[in-house]
């Protein structure tokens, strides 16, 4: 599907650590950002099994300690 565009690096789908069923996403690393742009503008959009894709850059992975869990409770 996405190797029409460039070389694929790697191919993931995120899947249920309990289930193993895919959550319905994954992520294309392109062999380099020309082959990924041209990826992304021809796919995005596109229908899948009757499910439009969204294709973008992914974002860079938040930290943990980012979040605020408020006060700490030991018991």
């Amino acid at each position: 599907m996405f190797a029409e565009f460039g070389e694929i690096q790697e191919a993931t789908v995120i899947t249920d650590k309990f289930t193993g069923r895919s959550k319905g996403f994954g992520f294309v690393l392109m062999g380099d950002a020309e082959q990924a742009q041209k990826a992304i503008k021809a796919m995005d959009g596109k229908d899948l099994d009757g499910r439009p894709l969204k294709v973008n850059v992914a974002r860079p992975k938040r930290e943990n300690r980012d979040r605020d869990y408020g006060p700490r409770r030991d018991y």
